[in-house]
């Protein structure tokens, strides 16, 4: 298996690890829900170096990137300004959902999902022999990430790096800068505050053994999850593939219809009619939501699918992202087939947990 230049670290601290697309990740370190807790009244930290940063450079790296993406990369003016994105085929399909960031005008920094990595690779460069000849595409695997959220995760990392508050203190959600060594993204994956920090791989195990000395617990996969979701966030694989349109996975908000810019899966998008949408769902009967699961309408009006489920510990019970029929609305009660029963659910507004605050 692929592991992160945190592998070592991680078993030292006798993490659970499992096989996670091919990398040797940690699950937990004893207890999924108490690092669940932990980011949501504190501060906790993830290795996320499995993902990928990707540097584009070149002075058609503008050019190249407004055909590439879906959402429009002429919103990036500011250095370190963020944009999210889905990288989409001909056919509207989300090959990937991926953030960018602009560090000059010749010069982009993408980061994308560690299981579609290498398939992002061989889709850019194969796009780029097409639009952009000669751009730079490098996949930066000498890097590492640490995602530090929570609370209290921005106060940690600035006692870890006196004089970064100065550089960082500022920023934006989607905004980041450089401070020495590290590039510090006020991004993430829970529904907290907190930021994500690129730093040399040769340094992240200083790095995160001063974070664990400063009082971040680590988390591992498991709490990554119920955090996402309670956040009412997209995993690639379960919320949409490459079968699967951004304007039905609640994702429209991250393509840009409205201006006269082509890019790749625009005209499929145009012509395909929108008939499902992604709803949050709470059970109101016991049991636990997973996804696959077959919801049905009220009056059996239609019939729709659990993406992502799971028990939400910040709520105590089990929520759920569904793909549903259109005319469902917040408010409406459901039914979930598990085991051949039908267990009442009611439809919500995602997200479910946010900056600590419960909202359904």
């Amino acid at each position: 298996m692929k592991t992160t230049p945190l592998n070592q670290t991680h078993r030292d601290m006798n993490a659970k690890m499992v096989d996670f697309g091919g990398w040797d990740m940690p699950l937990h370190y004893g207890s999924q829900l108490d690092e669940h807790h932990k980011v949501r009244s504190d501060a906790g930290m993830f290795d996320v170096s499995h993902m990928l940063a990707v540097d584009i450079e070149g002075e058609s790296a503008r050019a190249f990137l407004r055909q590439l993406v879906a959402n429009n990369i002429d919103k990036l003016t500011q250095l370190g300004k963020a944009l999210y994105s889905c990288m989409l085929n001909p056919d509207g399909g989300v090959i990937d959902d991926l953030i960018i960031y602009f560090l000059t005008e010749s010069h982009f920094r993408m980061v994308v999902n560690a299981g579609t990595a290498d398939k992002d690779m061989a889709w850019m460069l194969s796009q780029r022999d097409r639009i952009a000849p000669g751009l730079e595409i490098t996949p930066r695997r000498d890097l590492a990430m640490i995602a530090v959220q929570g609370p209290n995760a921005r106060a940690k990392v600035w006692q870890v790096l006196p004089g970064s508050q100065t550089d960082t203190e500022n920023l934006k959600l989607f905004q980041a800068a450089f401070f020495d060594k590290y590039f510090i993204a006020r991004t993430g994956y829970t529904g907290e505050d907190g930021f994500e920090i690129t730093l040399p791989a040769a340094d992240a195990t200083n790095f995160w053994n001063k974070l664990h000395a400063a009082g971040v617990a680590p988390a591992g996969l498991g709490a990554r999850d119920t955090l996402r979701l309670e956040a009412g966030m997209n995993l690639y694989g379960q919320d949409m593939d490459e079968t699967i349109n951004p304007l039905e996975a609640g994702l429209g908000w991250t393509v840009d219809l409205k201006s006269d810019r082509d890019f790749i899966g625009k005209q499929a998008l145009l012509d395909r009619p929108v008939t499902q949408q992604l709803t949050g769902l709470v059970l109101l009967d016991r049991g636990v939501l997973r996804s696959h699961q077959k919801v049905v309408t009220q009056n059996d009006g239609g019939e729709g699918e659990i993406t992502s489920g799971g028990f939400s510990p910040t709520l105590n019970q089990s929520i759920a992202l569904a793909r549903l029929p259109l005319d469902v609305s917040p408010g409406d009660e459901v039914q979930v087939v598990v085991r051949d029963k039908r267990l009442k659910a009611k439809v919500v507004k995602y997200p479910f947990v946010r900056n600590g605050k419960i909202l359904v």
